[in-house]
């Protein structure tokens, strides 16, 4: 009996808040509902803990969103939205770039039981880069491994 990792992914989004600071003093601040997809392939339902999914920038942590407790249904892919709120007061390497780009990181730990009775651990990894448009606020490229 094969028993695969559920895909642990985010979404497109819009922002709701941008600000971006000058050239004198780069920082942004924003603000989006992220859509968490967690994508279950197996024959049976995944259990998974509450996890954090932590949002990047130049190398530096800005944020992070709450997954909570809860199951994937069998085939099924389960929605979450959670909102994000982003803020990074020393971003050097922002300068006149009219693109934020993110990368967001998360380990998502449950089980998957199959006909009941077989039951198995799996891990889930997050790892998604996203290029966000200052101008357009919105989500220009976005990619997961």
């Amino acid at each position: 009996m094969k028993f695969k990792s559920p895909k642990f992914r985010v979404g497109e989004f819009d922002v709701q808040t941008l600000n971006v600071g000058t050239q004198a003093s780069p920082s942004f601040d924003m603000s989006f509902v992220a859509p968490i997809r967690i994508k279950n392939t197996n024959w049976g339902p995944f259990k998974y803990d509450a996890t954090t999914v932590s949002f990047i920038y130049g190398g530096v942590q800005v944020g992070q969103a709450t997954i909570p407790k809860s199951k994937a249904n069998f085939k099924s892919t389960k929605k979450i939205d959670v909102n994000v709120s982003l803020s990074s007061t020393s971003s050097s390497n922002l300068g006149s770039s009219e693109l934020i780009t993110l990368n967001s990181q998360g380990e998502l730990k449950g089980k998957v039981t199959v006909m009941f009775m077989f039951k198995k651990t799996k891990v889930s990894q997050m790892n998604c880069t996203m290029a966000v448009n200052t101008t357009t606020k919105a989500v220009q490229s976005l990619s997961c491994k």
